[in-house]
């Protein structure tokens, strides 16, 4: 068995079998290739429309359950047929099912109707205590991908070019902006804000600074001042770096070891192609 993640907690027993509750992407991916390297025993939890079948596939059908966005009453029957004693959410669903294509059960329909607020962080973080109340742990998003986090100073490996003032200017307005659980990533030129990351997400708030004639662009990640892992993890990855040059940003400051840069290795080697510079700023 490799060495254990720092993002496990003190009391872990990898004896006992973890559901991956897996969304779209590379990162359920990188997350069950990890723990199956270590050993560990999984179970998958596939989200009809979200994750990939070709990741289901490599699951056994007794160690695996498809169900619909918002079915959490079969989720929990799920984790308690699977006798797991962990769960781990990884990977995004597509924010727009949080008002189409949503598919609740009497248990979701429930919880939702008591909820004031309908975002990302109340949904999820309601999702995560009627896990833990059956006796689940919901373990940290970044288990195991220790070695794909944000590092301080310029990952790609020349002088970043960014201004002081114009970085210290982009963390005040991104933590600000995670604070009021707008987004956690903005654009800033100089002391101006040019865009921020809101329902949207990440990839089109970047292609649209485009429109935005704006001197040096900097995109700045961060993380909320109560960032609950377990369900929110903040990435970077091929994508984001695709989107940058679309809207003509080449450069950008990720918060250390709390932005997951997925793939890192292929990331920053994309980067550098590319003549992005990617900075690892620490707090």
């Amino acid at each position: 068995m490799t060495a254990l993640s720092r993002f496990l907690p003190a009391d872990y027993d990898s004896t006992r079998s973890v559901a991956v509750l897996a969304g779209k992407g590379r990162y359920p991916e990188m997350t069950i290739e990890r723990f199956r390297a270590a050993g560990v025993p999984l179970r998958l939890v596939a989200f009809e429309g979200e994750t990939s079948e070709e990741l289901a596939a490599t699951f056994a059908e007794n160690e695996r359950v498809w169900i619909k966005v918002g079915q959490l009453g079969h989720m929990l029957d799920a984790l308690q047929r699977f006798g797991v004693g962990y769960a781990i959410s990884v990977g995004q669903i597509t924010p727009r099912r949080l008002f189409k294509g949503l598919t609740p059960d009497l248990k979701a329909v429930m919880l939702l109707a008591a909820m004031k607020e309908k975002n990302a962080e109340t949904i999820f973080g309601t999702i995560t205590r009627e896990v833990e109340k059956i006796g689940v742990t919901q373990l940290d998003a970044r288990a195991f991908l220790d070695s794909e986090l944000a590092t301080s100073g310029c990952m790609t490996g020349w002088r970043s070019g960014i201004e002081s003032d114009t970085l210290a200017y982009g963390i005040r307005i991104a933590k600000e902006m995670a604070r009021l659980d707008i987004g956690q990533g903005v654009v800033v030129s100089g002391g101006t804000t040019i865009a921020v990351e809101a329902f949207e997400g990440t990839d089109k708030m970047l292609e649209r600074c485009a429109q935005i004639e704006s001197r040096d662009p900097l995109y700045v990640k961060t993380v909320k001042p109560r960032q609950d892992y377990r369900f929110d993890v903040p990435c970077f990855g091929l994508r984001t770096l695709e989107s940058m040059v679309v809207g003509g940003i080449r450069r950008a400051a990720l918060e250390a070891g709390n932005v997951l840069v997925l793939e890192r290795e292929k990331v920053i080697q994309r980067a550098k192609e590319l003549g992005i510079v990617l900075y690892g700023y620490a707090m």
